[in-house]
Formats: C-alpha cells, sequence, structure tokens
C-alpha cells in the first residue's frame, strides 16, 4: 500500500494529489488563463514597438497558466499541503474587486442603471480597497496606500510608458485642465498627486492595532 498522504508529523497534514492546495490551486490558475485567452482571440496583440490591447493580458495570462501547470504537477512530486476548509470571503470580495472597477472605469449601463465612468483615478483605488477585504486582516490604512499608489504605477507604466489609451478621469472634470495640457500631462500630474496622497496617508493616519479575537470572529463562517 502506498504512503502517499502520509506525513511524519501527523495525520492530516498532506493528503492525495487530487485534494493538494497545489493541486486544486495550479486548475484554477489554468482555467483563468484559459478563459482569458479566449476573450482576447479577438484583439489586435502589436509588437513590441506599438503594443495592442491584447498584449498585456494574453502574456500574462500564459505567464499565469505556466504557473498553474507547475502548481498542478509538484504534487506528484512531492507531498503537499491537503485541501482544507475555506471562507466565502475571499472570493466574494475579490468579485466584488473585480466588478467594481468594470462597473467604474468607463461608462456602464444597465437594465435602465447608469454608472458614468469614473476613470482610473477612481476604479483603481477602489478595486484595490473592495477587493483588499478578501482577508480578515485588511486595514483600511494599507489598501488605501496600495490602492494609491498602485494606481499611480499603473497610470504612468501602462498610460505614459506603455502608450495605452487609459480613462484617468470623468469626461466632465477633463474641461478643468487648461486645453494646451495633453493627455499625458494630464495622465502624469493625477500619477503625481495619487502618490502623495499614498504618502499622506501614510505619515497622517493612524495604525489600527488587530484585536486577537478578530481573526477568530472573521473567520467564523466557512463552508
Amino acid at each position: 500500500m502506498s504512503d502517499y498522504g502520509k506525513s511524519p508529523d501527523g495525520p492530516g497534514t498532506t493528503g492525495s494529489f487530487a485534494g493538494s492546495q497545489n493541486f486544486v490551486g495550479g486548475l484554477m490558475l489554468l482555467g483563468i488563463a484559459v478563459l482569458a485567452l479566449y476573450l482576447t482571440r479577438d484583439l489586435s496583440q502589436g509588437t513590441l514597438r506599438a503594443m495592442g490591447p491584447a498584449m498585456m493580458p494574453r502574456w500574462l495570462a500564459i505567464a499565469v497558466g505556466a504557473c498553474g501547470v507547475a502548481l498542478i504537477v509538484s504534487p506528484f512530486l512531492a507531498h503537499g499541503e491537503r485541501l482544507d476548509r475555506w471562507s466565502l470571503r475571499g472570493p466574494l470580495f475579490v468579485v466584488l474587486g473585480i466588478l467594481a472597477f468594470a462597473v467604474t472605469i468607463r461608462p456602464f449601463s444597465i437594465a435602465g442603471l447608469t454608472v458614468p465612468g469614473l476613470g482610473l483615478v477612481v476604479a483603481g483605488p477602489l478595486a484595490v480597497v473592495v477587493g483588499g477585504f478578501a482577508t480578515p486582516e485588511a486595514r483600511l490604512k494599507e489598501l488605501l496606500i496600495m490602492g494609491f499608489g498602485l494606481t499611480a504605477f499603473c497610470m504612468v507604466l501602462f498610460g505614459d510608458i506603455l502608450n495605452l489609451p487609459l480613462p484617468v478621469f470623468p469626461n466632465a472634470l477633463l474641461d478643468l485642465f487648461p486645453a494646451g495640457w495633453s493627455q499625458k500631462a494630464i495622465l502624469r500630474l493625477t500619477a503625481a498627486v495619487l502618490a502623495v496622497l499614498a504618502a499622506a496617508v501614510f505619515f497622517i493616519l493612524p495604525s489600527r492595532p488587530r484585536s486577537p479575537d478578530a481573526e477568530i470572529i472573521e473567520n467564523s463562517g466557512r463552508v
């Protein structure tokens, strides 16, 4: 009889490959990669000098798929942790964060309800804050710093360096800038303001200590 799934540290620490964390996580990553490749099949990839809209998501999907394959193979090579019970909180807030980004970055309308496009300046931090609460250890101060800082970084990387068209502001606010300003000038100024906001939150807002019983209370609803 095979001893796979047993551990010298005691029962319950490892399991069969089909129930291991690595195997299940790898399947999920592979599924996400396949879905991303399918959804970007009609988009132009372009070249490194003139990147198309599919360049970044497509190669990111390939990288995610490669990580998924590595995770799927790893349980066959070594013992891994078994799949434990999981909380609905994580998937729920991650999905809500993605939806918050999707419905706010550009104008969105469904069933008579219209959301004006707020641009990356709102959609980016909002998605980070909402998705960050997927973990009970989330702190609003840390999420705000990450949201402002990461959004500023994405603006510079994708909008300034890679020249991808990004909706930075609500269209109504664009008239507040001088007529001679270019899109890149507005983008750079916005990124700088977001970086300053991240620094201000870090130095001004107090850090709240974590209660020892908070994690027990927040993790009580598991399936």
